[in-house]
């Protein structure tokens, strides 16, 4: 998972606002409103792999499939882990950490620049929620419609400038497609 705090110039948390909605001040709900904006698109530079999705299927995981966020909540995409602290889930271990801070770092600040509003942090369990009939919108459920929740993000791609962006989409287009073309032992039996 990757963690954000912004200091600014005396070395004091912006992010953090005692009295602000999950300990968070106007700039970090901004910040963190980017991130939700573009979550979608986070998660295909987060999780780029075929195999990354096998995890979003298994709810004992807790894995972070809803675009929400919440104080101290594990089940949510971004957590608010102490005041001025949160963090995204929407990574496993396959990712390039420094492609996926600059995506994040992107959204966070287009959030900021457009004043997102993440809305109210989740109190409950989001598995506790969608069985009482709750309804979240869900990450992408397979490499495929990520690269397609990229592809459709501008703000996202500005952070993969010059040929970084045609690259990754190359080789991660190839995956999925190669992906689709194998036949496996289960459709076999």
């Amino acid at each position: 998972h990757h963690h954000f705090t912004l200091a600014d110039g005396d070395g004091a948390n912006a992010f953090h606002d005692p009295e602000g909605p999950a300990q968070l001040s106007e700039l970090g709900r901004q910040f963190m409103g980017g991130i939700l904006e573009h979550f979608r698109a986070l998660v295909c530079i987060g999780s780029p792999t075929v195999n990354s999705y096998k995890r979003m299927w298994d709810f004992g995981f807790w894995a972070p499939v809803y675009k929400n966020y919440g104080w101290q909540n594990r089940t949510c995409t971004v957590r608010v882990a102490s005041g001025g602290r949160f963090e995204f889930r929407g990574v496993d271990s396959a990712c390039n950490p420094y492609l996926t801070q600059a995506a994040l770092l992107t959204a966070g600040l287009d959030g900021v620049r457009r004043e997102l509003d993440p809305g109210p942090p989740q109190q409950a369990n989001t598995y506790d929620l969608l069985a009482e009939g709750a309804e979240f919108e869900r990450v992408p459920d397979h490499l495929g419609a990520a690269l397609e929740a990229l592809e459709a993000d501008e703000v996202v791609r500005s952070a993969m400038p010059g040929r970084l962006y045609d690259v990754f989409m190359h080789y991660k287009r190839d995956e999925w497609e190669r992906y689709l073309a194998a036949v496996t032992d289960w459709e076999r039996d």
